[in-house]
């Protein structure tokens, strides 16, 4: 009788032990994956890092811009108004060989 009980307690030890496991790594995942989805200020961006590549390079800031969306006609022939939105552009490096 002790053996059937002691073989309990060992799977009911593994399965605690496997199930505190299981908790640590999903801990350790969930806030790996918050820390990597903190947006980078513009300073550590690597896309507009000066890199010295023989060309003269400079960086352009984020900034938005205006886009026209011209009117239409849907397929019942209703006329839709042209309209204006705006676009973040994010920084970015613009290189020109010389």
């Amino acid at each position: 009788m002790t053996g059937a009980s002691s073989t309990g307690g060992l799977r009911r030890a593994l399965a605690t032990g496997a199930a505190a496991v299981a908790l640590a790594g999903g801990v350790l995942f969930s806030t790996a994956a918050t820390t990597s989805a903190e947006p980078r200020p513009d300073s550590d961006n690597v896309a507009i890092q000066q890199i010295d590549r023989g060309e003269r390079c400079h960086a352009v800031h984020r900034h938005w811009t205006r886009v026209w969306h011209p009117a239409w006609r849907d397929r019942h022939g209703k006329r839709h108004p042209g309209y204006w939105t705006r676009v973040l552009h994010r920084a970015h490096m613009v290189c020109h060989k010389h």
